[in-house]
């Protein structure tokens, strides 16, 4: 299965998309933790990747709350299911990791639910930024802790943010 790339610039910076005909399989920060070496990402396709251009588009505008994309992340089965829960988060709300470790069906896991969170390929389109720690606390992001509070407030409600402003 052949693999292209394309390079977008975002409010959050410059963002790698990867993907095949199954779907977007990566969206990468330059200084991702755990970013693949550019050179597995396939040729460069600076015309493809429309839909998800567009939808980032709209989500960094505040006009869009999901996406609607075909996605392919590999991983193991866990990892698969702790991202599928990561779909479910609504925007503008966070869980914990112990909250979808109780969710998984064992509040013990909440560390191997943070790897997992931890490895997530498709950064904002599966929304690892909305796990916090306990108490609310911004803990780990592979795009950085600074970019994980930007994502958090651009999906803040308009009456929250005018509210915290002043």
């Amino acid at each position: 299965m052949s693999t292209t790339h394309r390079i977008v610039e975002s409010p959050v910076g410059p963002l790698t998309l990867v993907g095949s005909e199954d779907g977007l399989a990566g969206l990468y920060f330059d200084e991702h933790v755990r970013r693949p070496d550019i050179r597995s990402f396939g040729e460069p396709d600076n015309d493809g990747f429309a839909d998800v251009v567009e939808q980032l588009a709209q989500y960094f505008a505040g006009e869009r709350t999901t996406f609607d994309l075909m996605l392919a992340p590999v991983g193991n089965a866990f990892q698969q299911r702790v991202w599928k829960l990561l779909l479910e988060i609504p925007y503008g709300q966070t869980r914990t990791y112990g909250d979808l470790a109780r969710e998984l069906g064992d509040p013990a896991l909440a560390q191997v639910v943070g790897a997992a969170n931890g490895r997530n390929p498709i950064s904002i389109v599966v929304p690892c930024h909305r796990v916090v720690g306990a108490g609310g606390k911004l803990t780990g992001y592979a795009g950085g802790l600074d970019r994980k509070a930007r994502l958090l407030e651009l999906e803040m409600s308009r009456e929250l943010r005018s509210v915290r402003l002043f």
